[in-house]
């Protein structure tokens, strides 16, 4: 593998930083509020930043996990996992997240990124995610993480530090996240409209 597909699929967007402290410190705020919810899948959450307007079912069941690809078994045949979503529609951002740093946040990377649904992703520890890929890439503001956690696109793997620093994954390739650590990891993931890796 090149060093241009490294860079590819792991990108850093230049000029653009967060406060992590602040992040962190309404993260707590925002957990006092709402609850993650399981997305059927073994040690992964999610809280939903934004939803379509005045559509709250938005924020529930398979509106939060969305599609995706995996191979599951030893024949390695590409099987489709629940529903396509719209990711055009998502743009009032969840009242719990109103009047806090993450609102910030979020109009913030709307102006300079077209994006679909916006979650709280939290993986917990020493567990990973299916070997997948998803019908967009995303994007990541990694909050809470450790050096055991690590994204894998493909044969590439890259620890994304809390750092108040924003990445673009390109998810549309096969990769999963595990978290080696003994402490959850939680970023804020953001489903990208536009293709930045073609």
């Amino acid at each position: 593998m090149s060093n241009t597909n490294i860079f590819n699929d792991f990108y850093q967007v230049p000029d653009l930083k967060f406060d992590i402290n602040k992040l962190k410190l309404d993260l707590s705020k925002v957990l006092k509020n709402s609850k993650y919810q399981t997305l059927g899948i073994t040690n992964f959450h999610a809280i939903p930043m934004n939803k379509i307007p005045g559509d709250d079912s938005s924020t529930q069941g398979h509106n939060v996990r969305g599609v995706y690809w995996t191979k599951p078994d030893e024949t390695g045949k590409e099987v489709e996992r629940d529903q396509p979503i719209d990711e055009s529609k998502y743009t009032e951002i969840v009242k719990d997240f109103k009047n806090t740093y993450f609102e910030e946040v979020y109009n913030t990377l709307r102006k300079k990124f077209k994006l679909g649904r916006v979650r709280l992703l939290l993986k917990e520890p020493r567990s990973t995610l299916s070997w997948h890929k998803d019908p967009e890439p995303r994007l990541h503001v990694p909050i809470i993480t450790n050096p055991g956690c690590k994204m894998v696109i493909e044969d590439v793997a890259k620890h994304m530090p809390a750092d108040g620093k924003v990445w673009i994954t390109n998810n549309t390739r096969y990769h999963n996240f595990f978290n080696g650590g003994e402490q959850n990891r939680i970023h804020i993931v953001a489903c990208m409209l536009e293709d930045r890796f073609n």
